[in-house]
């Protein structure tokens, strides 16, 4: 008797093997995991003081509260909403550091304050001033003012990008636009009476790094050393309203998403460049002939040196329940009733004693083994008697 198999031993990838073809995708995974914790390390760690006005490190703004106390301005860090609402008024400056921690309606309310305000970097400024919103932006660089704004004109040529923005200027409102980025301005002040917004799209002026580069020093402290007081509003994360906080879906740029999918489908094409390819299946001819009688041997005494009786007793039952069903015109997972009922009937024993036979307690010896072997036997013989 030849034996066909679907998959020989010799034709199975080994250990080896399959170390070798995921090797390649590990390597990749490891190198992208490592290159990302590498620069959120990096990215961390240089932007922890940003723009923090107590802040020593090149992202820090330690240098721009400095000199402004230096010159007379009292400068007063302020980190929660309700302490800049009860604080700012007119004759003040309110520097407001990252607008995009703020929810909407604490926008809203931080430009209706009546002091002055400069809001560094905002994505969306039409929550600040009506008239104004982002058109994009580009790479941070040394641009001039081309404009007749007095705090430009003194700076002349300063570091500016980033965000550009488009104004309408309403009713009674004057408007002036610096640092053209792309045919749009960086930097827009919209003044209404005696009160002015100004918007700045790029933070890098206020910068221990950037502060004393070109025209960036004479810029910040003409737009932020107009009054005797500066609150410098440093929001926090913690300081959102219940029910207003961001998700974090909302909080990720689409940049990175498309990144992410882009790489998904890198590593979805390299492994199935790399998977392993199953051909068809081969028919293998054994080097010797096994008869069945001597398998079936075999296992009868790999069976009795485990002394698996009670396996091999569930084997005989479930073996004759196989073939009787089929005499009974049963279906092959017809339940235990409807077995025993069918048996019943066909040969006239006791439902007990059916069910004891058919489904009984493992054997306790080799003598009960042998004994439920030939009861079986018996009844299949009767079941299948004309």
């Amino acid at each position: 008797m030849t034996t066909v198999e679907q998959l020989p031993r010799s034709l199975a990838p080994s250990a080896g093997q399959l170390w070798r073809a995921a090797r390649g995708p590990l390597a990749v995974a490891v190198a992208v995991l490592v290159a990302g914790i590498a620069l959120a390390a990096v990215a961390g760690g240089t932007r922890s003081g940003l723009l923090d006005p107590r802040a020593v490190d090149p992202a820090g703004s330690r240098a721009v509260a400095q000199v402004l106390r230096d010159q007379g301005v009292q400068v007063t860090l302020v980190t929660r909403y309700d302490q800049l609402r009860a604080l700012a008024g007119p004759g003040d400056t309110v520097l407001v550091t990252f607008p995009e921690r703020l929810a909407p309606p604490q926008a809203d309310a931080v430009g209706a304050i009546r002091a002055d305000l400069v809001v560094v970097g905002a994505g969306e400024p039409e929550l600040f001033s009506s008239g104004v919103k982002a058109v994009g932006g580009g790479q941070p660089g040394e641009r001039s003012p081309a404009c007749e704004l007095p705090a430009a004109v003194r700076a002349g040529s300063a570091d500016a990008g980033n965000i550009a923005y488009e104004t309408t200027a309403a009713a009674g409102a004057t408007v002036d636009g610096c640092y053209a980025v792309g045919g749009a301005p960086a930097l827009v002040q919209v003044r209404t009476g005696a009160r002015s917004i100004t918007f700045l799209g790029y933070a890098g002026p206020l910068t221990n790094e950037r502060f004393d580069d070109l025209g960036n020093a004479s810029l910040v402290l003409g737009l932020l050393g107009q009054h005797s007081r500066l609150l410098w509003y440093l929001p926090t994360i913690g300081d959102v309203p219940a029910g207003a906080e961001k998700s974090f879906y909302s909080l990720v740029p689409a940049g990175v998403w498309w990144a992410l999918g882009e790489v998904t489908i890198a590593a979805l094409l390299l492994m199935l460049w790399r998977a392993r390819r199953l051909g068809p299946v081969v028919a293998e001819p054994l080097p010797v002939i096994v008869r069945a009688a001597e398998t079936v041997e075999g296992r009868a005494r790999l069976y009795r040196r485990a002394r698996a009786r009670g396996h091999a007793g569930e084997a005989l039952r479930a073996g004759a329940r196989s073939r009787v069903r089929p005499a009974l015109g049963l279906p092959r997972g017809a339940a235990l009733p409807t077995v025993v009922e069918a048996v019943t009937v066909r040969t006239g024993r006791s439902p007990v004693e059916v069910a004891a036979l058919l489904y009984g307690a493992a054997p306790g010896d080799d003598a009960s083994l042998v004994r439920l072997a030939d009861q079986l036997d018996i009844l299949e013989r009767e079941i299948r008697r004309p």
